[in-house]
């Protein structure tokens, strides 16, 4: 099926070569400083190596090695860009290339769970997949009533390799410890394992993707294909046309690419307010522009569930970060588990840090761009122990919030867009309007 690791013995040994790599370098670092290395060069020498392992192996691997590959990204800027870049390639590669199942294969899962008269859901069904993924991939067909559809497919075995790196994973805590010693590794593995159980469940998926649809049915911004039929391996929806948003991103104008960054944003920001749930996969493979200039939306897999909307505290740390009030920032963070107890913070560095995600929000509009979040990201590039990236923490509760987030910069620098995004935040996230009714004791930062 792929040319990737697979099989459960493979994919163990594959990961097991981390910490006995990490260690025999540990050991090379601690004779080159008896011979005469200053102790910070040595530990950035062997940060450095540790990571180019680090990434290589999950670079490698498919499922939860590559789940746990996509939360790290976001602390890429602390790490240089030639360890960084190999293992971003490798991880695109797999993405976008996944191998297709056989025909074969494809026929014998749509058998087992939809039955041996499959065919007659179908008036028409496309053997060669549209699409393929890491756990899945898609076709398109016509269902029996004359509705053009997208058929989703699991892969045979994907829930047992996802979960089964997960136990494999757990074991590399220290190690990340080296790399990020902010970062509690189990509460992120914890909560990414809870992720992909939720996304190995296309029942649970049908239930979101509905949710959404139902939501944003005949709304003039967004359009949300409804689900027709599901179970566990195989989910079958509207089909959706429209141009992919990787498409705006190359050969968009800039009209265009300006009104898909702002409904990009306006999705993202008004979904938790208005279903509950947030699309925690916001790459440009699951965004369309439809001609009649709605955002079209796919992939509900993974989502985060925020029943009362944004947390009060995200607007509000937002808010406090543009009053210039960093030692309140620094404090809320510490409520929220963002820096543990133990550690201690430069405010500044943290400012430049967190400037990416909040300067937007500071001015009536904004322009993102490329060369705008290589001069952010240039500030927090290094591996020394004070670096604040590897001095912050992910509580589990904030992983998708910030995978989004993350993840959303880097698309709109990408469409070079620009828009009034402040107005957005306003409108949707809770703690961050201007309203002297709504503002809390920043001192103190009596957050509940």
């Amino acid at each position: 099926m792929s040319d990737l690791p697979r099989r459960a013995v493979t994919r163990s040994a594959k990961l097991a070569t981390l910490p006995l790599g990490f260690a025999g370098r540990t050991a090379i670092g601690l004779g080159k400083r008896l011979g005469g290395k200053s102790a910070e060069i040595v530990a950035q020498e062997v940060q450095q190596r540790t990571a180019d392992q680090v990434f290589k192996v999950l670079g490698e691997l498919k499922g939860g090695a590559m789940k746990l590959g996509q939360a790290l990204s976001i602390f890429e800027a602390a790490l240089p860009p030639e360890i960084v870049g190999p293992y971003r390639a490798t991880l695109t590669k797999l993405q976008d290339a996944a191998p297709p199942l056989p025909v074969a294969t494809v026929h014998k899962v749509l058998a087992e769970q939809l039955g041996d008269d499959w065919r007659e859901n179908f008036r028409s069904f496309d053997d060669q997949p549209t699409a393929a993924a890491s756990i899945g991939q898609v076709h398109k067909a016509v269902w029996h009533d004359g509705r053009e559809v997208a058929v989703k497919i699991q892969y045979p075995g994907a829930g047992k390799a996802l979960l089964g790196d997960f136990t494999q994973l757990a074991r590399l805590g220290k190690l990340f410890g080296v790399l990020l010693p902010g970062l509690d590794m189990k509460a992120v593995l914890s909560e990414l394992r809870e992720r992909i159980e939720e996304e190995l469940d296309y029942l649970r998926e049908a239930h979101a993707q509905h949710a959404f649809a139902g939501e944003f049915h005949g709304d003039p911004d967004f359009l949300i294909p409804d689900v027709i039929a599901a179970n566990e391996m195989v989910l079958v929806t509207e089909w959706m046309d429209g141009v992919p948003l990787s498409r705006i991103i190359t050969q968009g104008t800039k009209e265009e690419r300006d009104r898909a960054g702002l409904l990009f944003v306006r999705f993202l920001f008004c979904s938790p307010a208005r279903v509950g749930l947030l699309h925690a996969d916001p790459h440009p493979g699951n965004f369309r522009m439809l001609p009649d200039g709605r955002l079209g939306v796919l992939d509900f897999g993974a989502v985060n569930r925020l029943p009362d909307g944004y947390p009060r505290v995200f607007g509000q740390l937002m808010r406090i970060f543009n009053h210039g009030d960093m030692e309140s920032v620094v404090t809320g963070l510490r409520q929220e588990g963002f820096i543990r107890p133990e550690i201690e913070i430069d405010p500044d560095a943290l400012r430049a840090f967190l400037a990416p995600y909040v300067e937007p929000t500071a001015v009536e509009e904004f322009t993102f761009s490329r060369e705008w979040l290589q001069t952010q990201a240039a500030s927090v590039a290094d591996l020394r122990p004070g670096n604040v990236v590897r001095q912050l923490n992910l509580p589990a509760s904030y992983v998708l919030i910030h995978r989004v987030h993350a993840a959303g910069v880097g698309v709109l620098c990408q469409l070079n867009t620009t828009a009034r995004f402040r107005d957005e935040v306003i409108r949707w996230v809770p703690g961050f309007s201007d309203d002297p009714d709504d503002l809390p004791d920043e001192k103190a930062l009596a957050i509940s």
